[in-house]
């Protein structure tokens, strides 16, 4: 059942006679616009280029390092935190990143952040671990074997990269998405108030548990004789950084 108004309407239409409407603007309020006078530009706004091999001091011949994971065991302990307070990259788990990473990291950013109002600076140092390995085909034994390529070790917790400048998260988070999942480790894009709720999160978590049989406790009081068959790793860090 119409009511009266679309059936004068229609009536009005159907004769050619157009009905008068009055227009009625409405008050907006939009938010103000985000000022940017606190941002501070480094002297070099770009990615720099990481050498594939350290660079030697005179004829020292490169040391061959053992094959250590503490590199890449446990938390990050200093370079937890965003410098600039914008956004950057972080990794959830250890690993090594090759020169070919740096690579792909260094250029798929460069072509699509807008240089003349964003920068992007490495966090990390450029490869210097050295990987041993030993031709096919070769017997066991005879020592260590040469060089093969070098690596950067990663914590679980440590910032990769910053991205940021006079630009939103909603603009800069599919820049980095591009290259984060292309990382060897788990790696996720975070600004710097998704890393104040992380750490407030995990705070809460730890002081609201009501279950007294953490794994912690476990460990500790050596309960069915976990101790027998856990890793040395699980005793330290109690599950967390595997």
């Amino acid at each position: 059942m119409q009511c009266c108004c679309s059936r004068v309407f229609g009536k009005l239409i159907r004769y050619g006679a157009t009905p008068n409407t009055v227009q009625v603007a409405g008050v907006k309020y939009f938010p103000v616009p985000q000022t940017y006078d606190h941002i501070e530009f480094p002297e070099k706004t770009k990615l720099r280029f990481m050498d594939k091999v350290p660079q030697m001091q005179g004829n020292i011949r490169p040391p061959k390092m053992i094959k250590n994971l503490k590199f890449m065991r446990g938390p990050e302990e200093v370079h937890n935190f965003l410098l600039h307070q914008q956004f950057g990259i972080i990794a959830l788990t250890g690993g090594r990143m090759k020169w070919g990473h740096f690579e792909m990291v260094r250029l798929g950013i460069l072509r699509k952040m807008d240089q003349n109002r964003m920068f992007a600076v490495w966090r990390i140092d450029g490869p210097w671990q050295p990987v041993t390995k030993k031709g096919q085909g070769q017997r066991m034994g005879g020592g260590k074997g040469p060089i093969d390529h070098y690596v950067t070790p990663v914590k679980a917790g440590r910032v990769i990269l910053e991205l940021g400048g006079r630009c939103e998260f909603i603009e800069v988070k599919p820049i980095l998405e591009l290259v984060a999942h292309k990382l060897p480790f788990a790696a996720k894009v975070v600004n710097q108030q998704m890393m104040e709720e992380m750490a407030k999160e995990e705070e809460r978590s730890e002081k609201e548990n009501l279950n007294r049989y953490t794994y912690k406790y476990v460990v500790q009081n050596n309960l069915g004789g976990c101790h027998n068959w856990m890793s040395p790793y699980d005793k330290q860090w109690f599950g967390k950084y595997i």
